[in-house]
């Protein structure tokens, strides 16, 4: 017995012509918006008026970050502003004072200097336990 396994899934039907039925009820959301903006405020008031607003609708209906639609974006970015954050301070060490009176503070992202003397003892260690290395495993 066949059965024939759904494919698809995540894309949602188009009811609206090109539009699904999200995307429809934003551009009408907001086209209906604009034109009582329009009414009650006039035409060069309520153009000032409603064009956050069909900005806002458009972005809805097509806008996508990263693949997702605009509204998580807006939920995520409403989230942030709105919760409690919590704030963590660690208390860094004072730098240490050398002989010379100087402070020295240490940098993680610094790379020594090396001498090319250290160079040469470095490399030649490295051969040494590499033929070491190589001998024990025989």
């Amino acid at each position: 017995m066949k059965f024939q396994i759904p494919q698809f899934i995540d894309v949602e039907d188009k009811i609206f012509g090109p539009l699904t039925l999200k995307q429809f009820i934003y551009v009408a959301g907001g086209a209906s918006a604009v034109v009582i903006c329009v009414l009650v405020f006039g035409t060069v008031l309520g153009i000032l008026i409603s064009a956050p607003i069909a900005i806002l609708a458009a972005a809805l209906a097509f806008y996508k970050i990263n693949n997702r639609p605009f509204i998580y974006a807006l939920e995520s970015a409403l989230k942030y502003f709105t919760k409690d954050k919590l704030y963590i301070w660690k208390k860094s060490e004072e730098p240490k004072k050398e002989q010379g009176g100087e402070e020295k503070s240490f940098d993680p992202l610094s790379v020594p200097n090396l001498s090319g003397n250290k160079l040469k003892d470095m490399n030649w260690e490295l051969d040494v336990k590499k033929k070491d290395d190589e001998l024990l495993k025989r």
